[in-house]
């Protein structure tokens, strides 16, 4: 509910594929802040590309006063990204926040430039087209490791984003998350703060519920 959402497409060569798994690389949630750190470095050396976007709150908070989903909003930026990697790709792994997991997959397939086809979804294809497959599932970042490592980059670039916030508010925030009482309590003291507020994504339950509590409050 505070800061950047970061979205991050790692790209790997097939033969290579195995060095994540032998260098640790797995779901970052389940590693530590110093591991994943330390991860970030070996991934990019391996990886023929690492690349990430931060999309802001102001760029969040627009879209949702617009009726644009965050899925929406998150494919346009993934697709952006996948984009911009010059090597042609067999395969693109996606974790799917979609219910319906096939259904990111066609979010990014539309907002892509290059020739793409879902897995599990039929759709006519031309002669002579070499298409990427998009193979779009829930909780992909446990089970395909270039997809772990793809969390690991985005999850280090905001951890970072996060304490450069920190330093120039000079108020401790936390990791952001709507779990972090740090947070919470954060946004609470300073809901006056418009230095603080333009880092704020209005939409979320949570915002909503302090600032309602603080009204109560007065």
């Amino acid at each position: 509910m505070l800061g950047p959402l970061v979205v991050s497409v790692v790209a790997i060569k097939k033969e290579h594929e195995k060095k994540l798994s032998e260098i640790g690389v797995r779901d970052s949630k389940m590693l530590s802040s110093d591991r994943r750190s330390e991860l970030y470095e070996k991934i990019k050396e391996v990886a023929v590309a690492a690349l990430v976007d931060l999309i802001y709150p102001e760029e969040i908070n627009n879209a949702m006063k617009s009726s644009i989903s965050l899925n929406e909003l998150e494919a346009v930026h993934f697709a952006k990204l996948f984009d911009k990697i010059e090597k042609e790709a067999s395969i693109l792994y996606l974790d799917s926040p979609d219910v319906i997991a096939q259904k990111f997959g066609m979010r990014i397939s539309i907002y892509s430039s290059k020739p793409t086809r879902v897995v599990g979804i039929k759709a006519e294809r031309q002669k002579g087209v070499k298409y990427t497959r998009i193979i779009s599932e829930h909780k992909a970042d446990s089970k395909y490791p270039v997809v772990s490592a793809a969390s690991i980059i985005a999850k280090v670039t905001r951890d970072n984003a996060i304490k450069q916030l920190e330093d120039e508010l000079g108020i401790a925030i936390g990791s952001g998350y709507p779990s972090d009482q740090t947070t919470i309590d954060a946004i609470r003291m300073n809901l006056k703060n418009e230095a603080l507020l333009k880092h704020i994504r209005d939409r979320w339950s949570t915002i909503h519920n302090i600032r309602q509590t603080k009204i109560t409050n007065f």
